[in-house]
């Protein structure tokens, strides 16, 4: 499959694509979900579009834990089809879909209890290698052992010595969120998806008592267009309800946001090679092995504020520093925190108080006419989500179309940069040395574009300025922001410095001293005025000091106040604006 870059200029033709035709599936959602969808859509040769009303993953889908997983947990539940679901998509991700992308990772599971915890919790991970095995797959990682306290403290010199008494290592899959579903929607887009992000839906086009397309508005031109299509899919995450709300209808079921945050710190402040799960009152701490950083996460809580920009308090930060320095012999304290990103969980809503409590699993409802709504489930079985909504909407449909719609197939549809993947990496050094990178430096943006790194390498060497590392997140190439502006569709400065690269949330400044020359590398591509460029950077230097002082507030309510301090959208200039502006 030949990429496609998701370029300015496509996403205009995206535009006047939808607007001048009757699509079979309009997507509304760019999260895994929404991009998954469009993709399983599009490669049952139906003619898809899919808008977003800010950028992918800007949502949910970008402030996971990362991980692609069974869950763990969810045996003690006894919930054996969903982990057992979880875990073939993990073997499909890890060997075939985004082996780029989806990496094994080791965590250990330190015991507390001497024979009938061993046997408890070994009995569990025995239970969890097993049934990745019976899903029909191969596990796509390393089969767990047991560990003494010894062997334990010598794979995690950091764990204090009366925190364990032995411990269990195992492996699970670990993503890069924001990436992977950007790149979902770039081979959706290959397989002839019309795709467009900051394009807001702001109602739903209804014909009787049937839907039958959606109000879109261009958020960079203000442009209003209707999108029709036979069948509407709301992937909408934890903004389900407010979606659902256009169609004038109550909705099969509900879904409540639980606000998850997590913590990242330097990698050489916890001494060790592998991650730790650690039990906690209500549920399971995760501290994750993320590049040259570790991951710490996360909280369980209900949110009913803003849902566009959860916000993390000090409370939320001091709980997680709180139990992870109860096994640590070093302490950890907020001065060794580079950055802090907070998300929100579609939790399907039940009985429970609790959001813990709350159904990970996925539900689809058809229950307005023409439209499908699909809520709940998780990051791992999103291509699951997306093949049962896809579902729905060809039964829907059916008897409008004058052909057979076939099966999902995205089982053996790779990702953009999949294909070659393997072949390069064993070129890695071959590759390094014609670039004039390190090696390391190869590895990286395999590891990020798979077999796209020609492109990136392509652009070095027409410019070969662009081969150096940005200042003040120099893991990163100037290569790297010009290609995520030109080819993977990033439109404003917090696209890129937050879900292109993760300058955000891995530097200690979180990215301010970068987004000069970020924005000045954008601009390049996107043609924008010195007014723009300033007021791109304007609004991010005010995002984050409005995330600081939320993360020194007490609770969620004075947290949310605080981060709404900076506004949400960037305004594009338009031409005569610039002028009078000048």
């Amino acid at each position: 499959m030949l990429s496609v870059a998701l370029s300015p200029s496509q996403r205009q033709a995206a535009l006047d694509a939808m607007s001048g035709q009757q699509l079979d599936v309009l997507v509304i959602g760019g999260g895994v979900v929404g991009t998954g969808s469009a993709l399983d859509a599009a490669t049952r040769g139906l003619s898809v579009g899919l808008v977003e009303a800010r950028d992918f993953a800007s949502g949910t889908s970008s402030r996971s834990s990362k991980l692609i997983h069974g869950g763990l947990r969810y045996l003690e539940m006894l919930d054996f089809r969903l982990v057992a679901e979880a875990l073939a998509e993990r073997s499909l991700l890890i060997e075939k879909l985004a082996p780029h992308l989806v990496k094994p990772v080791p965590f250990l599971y330190p015991l507390t209890h001497r024979v009938w915890e061993r046997f408890y919790a070994g009995s569990g991970v025995l239970l969890y290698d097993s049934l990745a095995k019976l899903s029909g797959r191969s596990r796509g990682v390393p089969h767990h052992r047991h560990l003494t306290r010894r062997g334990a403290r010598r794979v995690m010199p950091a764990l204090r010595k009366d925190a364990l008494v032995g411990a269990l290592h195992y492996y699970d899959g670990q993503v890069d969120d924001a990436r992977h579903t950007m790149m979902i929607a770039r081979t959706a887009a290959a397989y002839g998806a019309h795709v467009a992000t900051r394009s807001r839906v702001v109602d739903l086009l209804r014909d009787g008592g049937r839907v039958v397309g959606a109000k879109v508005v261009d958020l960079e031109t203000g442009r209003e267009i209707e999108v029709r299509a036979r069948q509407v899919v709301n992937a909408t995450g934890v903004w389900t309800d407010e979606t659902q709300g256009f169609a004038g209808e109550r909705g099969q079921f509900h879904v409540r946001a639980s606000k998850g945050i997590h913590l990242v710190v330097p990698r050489d402040r916890i001494r060790g090679e592998s991650g730790l799960i650690l039990r906690t009152e209500t549920s399971v701490l995760f501290v994750i092995p993320w590049g040259r950083h570790w991951l710490i996460g996360t909280t369980d809580t209900d949110w009913s504020l803003s849902k566009d920009h959860p916000a993390a308090s000090r409370s939320d930060i001091d709980y997680l520093l709180d139990h992870v320095n109860s096994v640590l012999v070093e302490p950890l304290t907020h001065d060794d925190v580079e950055g802090v990103y907070a998300g929100l969980r579609p939790l399907l809503a039940g009985e429970s108080d609790a959001t813990s409590q709350l159904s990970r699993e996925h539900a689809v409802s058809t229950s307005t006419k023409g439209l499908v709504v699909i809520a709940g489930g998780k990051y791992t079985t999103y291509r699951v989500m997306a093949k049962d909504a896809v579902d729905a909407a060809v039964h829907a449909m059916s008897a409008d179309l004058d052909r057979l719609v076939p099966p999902c197939c995205t089982e053996d549809v790779p990702l953009l940069g999949a294909d070659g993947y393997e072949a390069l990496w064993n070129k890695r050094h071959q590759l390094a040395e014609s670039a004039g990178l390190r090696v390391g430096r190869i590895e990286h943006l395999l590891n990020r574009y798979g077999s796209l790194t020609l492109e990136v390498l392509e652009l070095i060497d027409a410019d070969p300025s662009l081969a150096v590392p940005l200042v003040g997140a120099d893991d990163y190439l100037r290569a790297e922001v010009v290609y995520g502006t030109s080819h993977e569709g990033a439109r404003h400065l917090d696209d890129v410095i937050a879900r292109r690269t993760h300058i955000s949330f891995e530097t200690f400044d979180r990215g301010v001293e970068a987004a000069e020359e970020v924005a000045g590398l954008m601009g390049g591509v996107l043609g924008w005025s010195d007014e723009q460029r300033q007021r791109e950077v304007e609004h991010y230097l005010k995002r984050i000091e409005a995330e600081r002082e939320s993360q020194t507030m007490p609770d969620d309510e004075t947290a949310d106040a605080a981060r709404m301090g900076a506004a949400d959208v960037v305004p594009v200039l338009s031409a005569a604006e610039a002028v009078w502006s000048g």
